[in-house]
């Protein structure tokens, strides 16, 4: 979907249209969601600070999300697709893969679908068409807004290869600068490193990269993921460097923690504890035990040993989380929840 929640508050609100919104909170420590299209002229982007936000477009609207509009949207989307296949992946509210393979042409159900999206909710859609999940996605966002792009098996080599790293699909902004330092600039430039160098600079993501690289993604559309993880998180209204609150507020996290757990039958072996500093680094840090966290009280335990054994090197805590993971049902993506005291969007 096309700025999926700041799309639909321009719909539903006249006085929004062809200005420039930001969904989220305003104030001092609330992030951007999703910036409407006339917002990102100015460098207005989700995941942007409020405050630099409006001092980057001073007449920037901010607008209260509405969640559980954009739910029942995204569940009205989810009914279109299942009109043409049973294959979808979601990746959140406003994005999923779907395996039409056993269509006569992939690129005119892609059109159909949107057609369909647009008559139903009036929102616009992208879609990007090709051979494997990896360049599906790249092709997604080669036309936004209201966007429709094709890699066809034919022109996957070329494409690839001329395409900046920063585009591919799984490489962030922290990977495409080590890229970039080391003479990878382009998908050309990574196919031109083997195998066994891939691995030793990037570790394990080295294979998924060599094959990125020549237009290969093996990864199957997957409808029914396995959850792999529950957590929670909060953000402070202020930084703290104090142990004191921070153990307060872990109590709570994990009180959140345990609820998720025993209402989705959730059992793991391992604890992480999330730090995210005043300087916007993060850091997790991690404890595996030999049987599944069986009590509060030990997930608590085991989260504030990980919080004692932290060196906040001078600097102030913004945001604190805890997680389960390692179950031996698991496989696959987990979920992420917010504390109803956290104003971080």
């Amino acid at each position: 979907m096309d700025a999926f929640y700041a799309s639909v508050e321009q719909r539903d609100n006249p006085a929004y249209r062809g200005k420039p919104i930001a969904v989220g909170h305003s104030g001092p420590r609330g992030v951007v969601a999703t910036a409407s299209y006339e917002a990102r002229p100015y460098g207005v982007h989700s995941a942007l600070s409020s405050a630099q936000a409006r001092r980057l477009c001073p007449g920037l609207i901010f607008v209260t999300p509405r969640h559980e509009v954009y739910k029942a949207i995204s569940l009205q989307i989810r009914h279109i697709f299942a009109d043409y296949t049973d294959l979808i992946e979601p990746l959140s509210l406003d994005e999923a893969f779907l395996d039409v393979s056993h269509e006569r042409s992939a690129t005119l159900v892609a059109r159909e679908i949107k057609q369909r999206i647009l008559a139903e909710t009036q929102l616009t859609a992208s879609a990007g068409v090709s051979i494997n999940k990896m360049l599906a996605k790249i092709a997604s966002d080669y036309r936004k807004p209201n966007g429709l792009f094709t890699i066809a098996p034919a022109q996957v080599e070329a494409f690839v290869a001329s395409l900046p790293i920063e585009r591919f699909f799984g490489i962030g902004e922290v990977t495409a600068k080590k890229m970039h330092a080391l003479g990878i600039l382009t998908g050309a430039d990574l196919r031109q490193w083997n195998r066994s160098e891939l691995v030793h600079q990037f570790g394990k993501a080295g294979l998924l990269y060599y094959g990125y690289a020549r237009g290969i993604d093996d990864r199957e559309v997957i409808p029914n993921r396995i959850r792999k993880s529950i957590s929670a998180e909060t953000t402070f209204a202020e930084d703290t460097d104090d142990r004191t609150r921070l153990e307060i507020v872990l109590t709570e996290v994990c009180e959140e923690v345990w609820s998720r757990l025993q209402r989705h039958h959730f059992k793991g072996k391992t604890v992480v504890l999330k730090l995210k500093f005043d300087n916007f680094k993060q850091i997790t840090r991690s404890k595996t035990q030999s049987t599944p966290v069986d009590s509060i009280a030990t997930l608590y335990q085991q989260a504030r040993e990980l919080l004692a054994a932290c060196d906040f090197e001078g600097h102030k805590i913004r945001l604190i989380g805890v997680g389960v993971g390692n179950s031996s049902d698991a496989d696959l993506d987990g979920i992420q929840l917010r504390l109803p005291f956290d104003d971080l969007f």
